[in-house]
């Protein structure tokens, strides 16, 4: 879970104004078949899903949790609590309760919540190639290009003069610090940019207990000691991590006011504790993109 306002992002601390919480479900169940459905669709005509499930438990027309009340003019609208009755009713539902035409009941048309809910995709798991295509390597200086305006060329040597001076005033230990630490920036965002390369559209990268995280990124990288253990007591380790790429499907990548971050890396109980209908919280970690990248 995520707020959508960006000034949250700008929080003290590791995660910012994200939580993440694990459910899940033995393969033997009394929901789920434990078999996986056929990829294949079945032969015949498809038919056409219903406009609302008819029956099972009432879900909220907002956030899709269950939803114990309803409206009290048309009785068919479910909501999780008063303030997302409030906003449906804001959002067209003040419009459509209670009618009803030849294409079924309009109330049961979930309407579209942009300023409360992201959009919904469905997510496509493939295993990462073991090999890196060979101009997936990007130059720095083919990235800056040569082009540029006589008056973005002046701007830049009067950068360079002011960066000079300044330069003069250090001595030569802080200097050497300096350059090792942006060489070795360099080199860890390289490394992230190589291995998305093959797959720049991916948003979750997968592997529970293995190989860690890419980072974006050598500061603010936790150490173990930074990792809460579960409630259980058990250790948590890394599970996936989740990459900016997100942020354009998301519609909150405009310039200014927005959410942002490098990755989201996310790690989860060792032992798999909170079988059933719980929900245990597990630990995020934020990590942004240096100032040099």
């Amino acid at each position: 879970f995520a707020c959508r306002g960006a000034a949250c992002y700008r929080l003290p601390g590791p995660r910012g104004p994200l939580c993440v919480f694990r459910n899940q479900l033995p393969r033997r169940n009394d929901t789920y078949s434990e078999e996986p459905p056929p990829e294949e669709p079945p032969p015949g005509p498809p038919s056409s899903p219903p406009s609302r499930l008819r029956d099972g438990a009432a879900l909220c027309r907002v956030c899709g949790c269950l939803g114990p009340r309803v409206c009290g003019r048309c009785r068919r609208a479910a909501y999780c609590g008063p303030e997302h009755q409030a906003l449906d009713w804001r959002r067209g539902h003040r419009r459509s309760c209670g009618q009803h035409g030849a294409g079924g009941d309009s109330t049961d048309a979930i309407p579209e919540h942009n300023e409360f809910l992201f959009p919904e995709y469905e997510i496509l798991i493939e295993p990462e190639e073991p090999e890196f295509p060979a101009d997936s390597s990007v130059d720095p200086e083919d990235e800056q290009g040569s082009v540029g305006t006589s008056k973005d060329l002046k701007e830049q040597e009067e950068l360079r003069a002011t960066g000079s001076a300044a330069f003069q005033s250090l001595d030569e230990e802080t200097l050497e610090a300096m350059a090792k630490h942006e060489t070795e920036e360099d080199k860890i965002f390289q490394i992230f940019k190589e291995r998305v390369a093959a797959e720049p559209e991916q948003i979750i990268r997968y592997c529970r207990g293995g190989e860690g995280p890419i980072w974006v990124s050598g500061e603010n990288i936790p150490e173990e000691k930074d990792i809460p253990d579960c409630s259980c007591g058990a250790r948590r380790i890394f599970e996936f991590q989740i990459m900016p790429q997100l942020l354009n499907h998301l519609q909150v990548d405009s310039l200014g006011e927005s959410i942002d971050w490098g990755t989201l890396v996310v790690y989860t109980c060792a032992d798999n504790c909170g079988e059933g209908n719980e929900y245990p919280e597990e630990f995020i970690w934020k990590q942004d993109f240096s100032a040099g990248s």
